[in-house]
């Protein structure tokens, strides 16, 4: 019986790999269908160039650096128990692969493409691994402190604010310093219209996304044992949420339509585990409200040029969602209990806070060194051609 629990959890922790896998083509194509047409190529490159880099950087050093295990030794120690410390490390490596995928969003259009990928390597090998290990991982002893002075630990279950959050304000730092797109603002005040180049692939990736979110946060029990229905019905309140707030709040553009469920997502993964359903509801529909007033505030007023919107997608509605789960994950509201939510508000701080910093070392270093921006010449041409040498369509641009 031992074995085939063994065998079943491997299986378990592995499907949700694959789903979140999955997750990456619906950044892809979410990029791809929001960003220009002169820049398609480069955002499908970038996704997966990108997911190869974080995996040798979460194998060789980011995983130890989170949870202390290594995998330099024998490939029989290694198939011990199935494999299941394999799994899980591919299980949440595609977490950690969600941190570039999530800048990479943001700083679209305009940025280089060797220097992004050494950001990867920074961000995926120390950066996030160091705030993962200390949530999940039990390092340091933050989450003792936090238990003693606010009496839970910090309660993440599916990363609100460990991938999502972090992710989030790690992009606002890279787009502060990277400044916008060429001629999106005017210098007579006026704001330049950068459309999207496809509205059927920006859904396309949304959809792929929210499908595969379902094992982000399902999967995120780890073993089979512990998988739990109300987690699913959670997170299928909270796109909801977030989906029927961002259509109302964004006049049915659909670019917040499609957005939406995602901030609904976004939100509700920190306390899925402990949350009720109409708990999850309101904290989803928040979510969609804080992703359309402050995309259209930071583009609008505020002149900060996130392309995808990721850091008040992510970032903001991140954030949001570790506070949400100190409140409707309690007894009071309808929760299942055991959180709190001063150690919320303590965790999502100091998540938010670790991320900027983090975001404006690696970028600010490379920013001084390397340089981050593609020339003028580079950014009007599009980085498909500059970076890549094809088009999205090369069929029409051969010069006959």
């Amino acid at each position: 019986m031992d074995q085939v629990k063994q065998g079943t959890d491997a299986l378990f922790i592995l499907l949700g790999a694959i789903m979140v896998l999955a997750m990456h083509a619906g950044f892809a194509f979410l990029e791809l269908g929001t960003v220009r047409k002169k820049n398609q190529v480069n955002a499908l490159v970038k996704i997966l160039v990108d997911f190869a880099v974080s995996t040798l950087a979460y194998f060789l050093v980011g995983y130890t650096v989170a949870y202390g295990v290594n995998f330099f030794t024998g490939a029989e120690g290694l198939a011990a128990k199935n494999g299941y410390e394999l799994v899980k490390f591919f299980f949440l490596l595609t977490f950690a692969a969600a941190i570039p995928a999530i800048v990479s969003g943001g700083i679209a259009e305009r940025a280089r493409f060797g220097p992004q990928l050494i950001a990867t390597a920074a961000l995926v090998g120390l950066v996030y691994p160091l705030f993962e290990g200390v949530v999940w991982g039990g390092k340091f002893g933050v989450q003792g402190w936090i238990k003693a002075v606010a009496g839970a630990e910090f309660h993440d279950f599916a990363g609100s604010v460990v991938v999502h959050a972090v992710g989030g304000w790690i992009g606002l730092a890279a787009v502060l310093l990277l400044g916008a797109r060429a001629n999106r603002y005017r210098k007579d005040g006026g704001i330049s219209a950068h459309p999207p180049s496809s509205i059927p692939f920006l859904a396309l990736g949304a959809w792929i996304l929210a499908v595969g979110w379902f094992g982000f946060n399902v999967m995120s029990a780890q073993t089979i044992d512990k998988i739990s229905g109300l987690v699913a019905v959670n997170s299928l309140m909270a796109m909801a949420g977030g989906t029927l707030v961002a259509t109302l709040m964004g006049r049915n553009d659909p670019g917040f339509v499609h957005n939406g469920p995602l901030a609904g997502l976004v939100a509700v993964c920190a306390g899925s585990d402990v949350m009720h359903p109409l708990g999850a509801l309101v904290t989803g529909g928040v979510a969609g409200m804080i992703f359309v007033s402050l995309f259209t505030l930071a583009q609008n007023r505020w002149k900060i040029d996130d392309v995808l919107g990721v850091w008040p997608l992510h970032g903001l509605c991140g954030a949001w969602g570790g506070i949400a789960c100190g409140i409707f994950g309690l007894q009071t509201w309808g929760g299942l209990g055991g959180v709190s939510l001063a150690a919320q508000l303590i965790g999502t701080a100091l998540g938010v806070a670790w991320a900027l910093s983090g975001g404006f070392v690696v970028y600010g270093v490379l920013r001084q060194t390397m340089g981050l921006r593609l020339s003028a010449e580079e950014e009007y041409e599009g980085a498909d051609l500059s970076i890549h040498k094809i088009g999205a369509t090369p069929d029409r641009e051969v010069n006959w």
